[in-house]
C-alpha cells in the first residue's frame, strides 16, 4: 500500500505544471469587437470587462455574454459568482459563474466613475472602493448588502487581498494602506512614488505599480515598508499587474505588452509582445491573459508545444 501511495505521489508531481517560462510564452489572439479590457480568471475561461457587457472567453472563443451598463475595474471572482462594478449609476452586479446570468444589483457607490478601481475578496465579503472623500465598501455575499464602510485616504481605488488584509492605494495621497478585516480599520501606512496605481499581493510582498515613475516597489506585508524598486520604464500609466508561478507579471503599454519580474532580486526576467496601447493581465498557471482595448484583442500566452 505504501509503494502504490508513492507511486502516486510520484505521478501526481510528474503531472503538476511547470512554472511558466516568460521567454518561451507563445501568443494565440482572439479579435475582441468594442472595448476589452479588465480581466478575472474563471479556472480555466477569463471574464473581460467590454462596452455595455461583461464576457466569458475560453482559449477556443467566446462563450457568455452578460449585459452590464458600464462596467468598470477590476473584477472579483469569488463565492460562485463574477463581482462587477458598473459606473453608469453606480453600483455592484453579481454574475452566477454556471448560468451567466444575473444574480443581483447591490446598491453601493463606486468610487471612481472614470473606471479605474478594484473589487477583491477577502475574508468572506467582497471590498469595493465607494467613495472618491474617501471610502471602502465591505459587503456580505450572503445578504448581498454592505456590512461596513471603512474610512481611507481620499482617492483610494485600488485594491488588493493578501497576507490577512485588504491593502489600498490611493494615487492622490501616494499612499498604500493596510486594512485589518477583523477591525475594518487601516492598520498600517507607508508613502508611495508619483501615481501609485493598480496592485496585487503574493510572492512574499505587496507590489505596486507607481506609473508616474515607471517603478514597481516591493512592499514588507508585515512591517508596511518599501523593501526594493524595480525601474520598467519611463511610465506604467494604464498597465496592470499580477503574481503567480514566482514572478511578478506586469502588462505595460509603451516598449512591450508585458514584462515579468524575479521577486527575490528584482531583475527583469522577460520583456513580452510588441506594444499594444492599455489593457489588463491575469496570471494562471497554464498561461497569461491580457487584453488590448486599442486594437481590440485578447490574447492567451502559453507555453509552446515541443513537436512530437
Amino acid at each position: 500500500m505504501k509503494r502504490i501511495l508513492g507511486l502516486m505521489s510520484i505521478a501526481a508531481g510528474l503531472c503538476a505544471a511547470a512554472p511558466l517560462d516568460p521567454l518561451a510564452l507563445r501568443e494565440t489572439v482572439f479579435t475582441v469587437p468594442g472595448f476589452a479590457d479588465f480581466l478575472a480568471v474563471d479556472g480555466k475561461t477569463v471574464w473581460a470587462t467590454n462596452a455595455g457587457r461583461v464576457e466569458q472567453w475560453s482559449r477556443r472563443g467566446k462563450l457568455a455574454s452578460v449585459s452590464v451598463p458600464k462596467p468598470c475595474g477590476a473584477m472579483a471572482v469569488a463565492f460562485g459568482s463574477l463581482w462587477v462594478a458598473n459606473c453608469q449609476g453606480g453600483n455592484l452586479y453579481r454574475i452566477d459563474l454556471k448560468t451567466a446570468r444575473l444574480q443581483a444589483i447591490i446598491a453601493t457607490p463606486i468610487g471612481n466613475p472614470k473606471g479605474e478601481l478594484n473589487v477583491v475578496a477577502a475574508a468572506g465579503s467582497i471590498w469595493v472602493p465607494s467613495d472618491e472623500a474617501g471610502k471602502v465598501a465591505r459587503i456580505d455575499p450572503q445578504t448581498n448588502t454592505v456590512r461596513a464602510t471603512i474610512a481611507v485616504d481620499p482617492g483610494t481605488f485600488y485594491l488588493a487581498a493578501g497576507f490577512d488584509a485588504v491593502w489600498a492605494v490611493s494615487s492622490a495621497a501616494q499612499s498604500l494602506q493596510r486594512i485589518d478585516p477583523q477591525t475594518d480599520t487601516v492598520v498600517k501606512t507607508v508613502k508611495l512614488g508619483k501615481q501609485p496605481g493598480f496592485l496585487a499581493a503574493g510572492e512574499g510582498a505587496v507590489w505596486v505599480q507607481e506609473q508616474g515613475d515607471g517603478t514597481v516597489a516591493r512592499i514588507d506585508p508585515e512591517s508596511v515598508t518599501v523593501s526594493g524598486r524595480v525601474t520598467v520604464g519611463k511610465t506604467l500609466i494604464y498597465g496592470d499587474i499580477d503574481v503567480g508561478g514566482g514572478k511578478v507579471w506586469l502588462r505595460t503599454t509603451e516598449e512591450q505588452t508585458f514584462v515579468a519580474i524575479d521577486p527575490t532580486s528584482l531583475a527583469i526576467l522577460a520583456r513580452a509582445g510588441k506594444a499594444a496601447g492599455s489593457g489588463a493581465l491575469r496570471y494562471t498557471p497554464s498561461g497569461i491573459w491580457t487584453s488590448a482595448h486599442d486594437v481590440h484583442t485578447l490574447s492567451w500566452w502559453s507555453a509552446a508545444r515541443t513537436p512530437k
